[in-house]
């Protein structure tokens, strides 16, 4: 008797896959059009560029791989990597950046494992972490939001990013990078003295992480995925900042709202440890995938040496899937034995 082999991710059939690839793309949207607002078009042209990148890496492979590259472009897997990986780039990344960034995410964190549902890593995750850790300069190179200063138009967007030059004058520190360069002061001090921490979690960047959550949850409707890994991230992120807040101090780690709508925290909760291929399978092993995110990413942001740090709690916990999955096993009904 022959059984059904089946990996992940568990959807049936690739028209199911590009559904869910699909909506997705759709529910980036909201998040990517206020990146635009506040930070120019940057966004846009590394999302349009790396798509393209992507896009002719994977039909390249696979060709040589011996498979039918239609296939494997067909479903939109690649695009969702290559949007989420960009989504995380610096607005006006130099765009030799952002072919190293997608070739990695490509090759060494999905192809080299052999394709969709079998990379262990989440593959945009992977070349993320490739670029900051080996370009740490042109990865901190965010613009200022506008409201601060006036962003880039498309024309000097593109000069940006394929004639790169010195782009000082729009570049600032992040919320999180202020931060965490903190030195003296109170934290509601911090806050009063930098205009770029208008608002819970930095001006643009409060606004961008609503409309992360706001597409976020429209994949909840559409049950692209369960609410318990990005519930358990987010409550444990906020619980661990309750606690390491202090009332505010110049040690503190800021508040539980700086926390949630600064940084990546949104984007990652609902679009990076959902990833259904490298995240933990049941119910359980997700609240314990997604809580152990949420508290890494609050260690790292302040004790570490990278302010927003989830892509290294996101490629850590991705390591520690199997393991949790093994122990968070549902139990087979009437006997008390997990399903194998």
């Amino acid at each position: 008797m022959s059984l059904l082999r089946v990996t992940s991710p568990h959807t049936s059939g690739q028209g199911q896959v590009m559904t869910v690839m699909r909506d997705v793309l759709v529910a980036t949207l909201p998040g990517v059009l206020i990146l635009t607002a506040y930070f120019g078009p940057g966004t846009l042209i590394n999302i349009v560029f790396g798509g393209l990148i992507a896009v002719a890496t994977e039909y390249a492979i696979t060709a040589l791989r011996g498979r039918d590259p239609r296939v494997a472009i067909s479903d939109l897997s690649i695009l969702v990597t290559s949007t989420l990986l960009c989504i995380a780039l610096p607005p006006y990344a130099p765009w030799w950046l952002i072919v190293i960034g997608i070739l990695t995410a490509v090759l060494l964190g999905k192809q080299v494992f052999g394709g969709l549902g079998y990379n262990p890593f989440n593959p945009a995750m992977v070349g993320y972490v490739v670029l900051l850790i080996s370009f740490p300069v042109q990865m901190s190179a965010w613009a200022s939001p506008r409201g601060l200063t006036e962003v880039p138009g498309l024309a000097d967007t593109l000069r940006h990013v394929f004639a790169p030059g010195t782009i000082d004058a729009v570049t600032a520190a992040t919320p999180l990078d202020l931060l965490r360069q903190n030195t003296g002061l109170l934290f509601e001090d911090l806050l009063t003295n930098s205009p770029e921490l208008t608002g819970w979690g930095g001006i643009g960047w409060f606004e961008v992480n609503l409309a992360f959550l706001a597409g976020g949850v429209w994949l909840l409707y559409r049950r692209i995925f369960t609410w318990h890994a990005p519930i358990a991230m987010l409550a444990a992120l906020g619980a661990c900042a309750l606690i390491g807040y202090d009332g505010g101090s110049s040690e503190s780690g800021g508040s539980a709202l700086f926390h949630l709508f600064s940084g990546a925290t949104m984007f990652a909760a609902f679009f990076i440890i959902t990833d259904p291929v490298s995240s933990a399978v049941s119910n359980k092993g997700r609240l314990v995938f997604g809580a152990l995110i949420g508290a890494l990413i609050y260690l790292i942001r302040t004790l570490g040496n990278y302010p927003d740090a989830v892509a290294f709690a996101v490629l850590i916990l991705n390591f520690c899937a199997p393991f949790i999955d093994h122990y968070t096993q549902p139990k087979v009904y009437g006997t008390g034995s997990p399903e194998s």
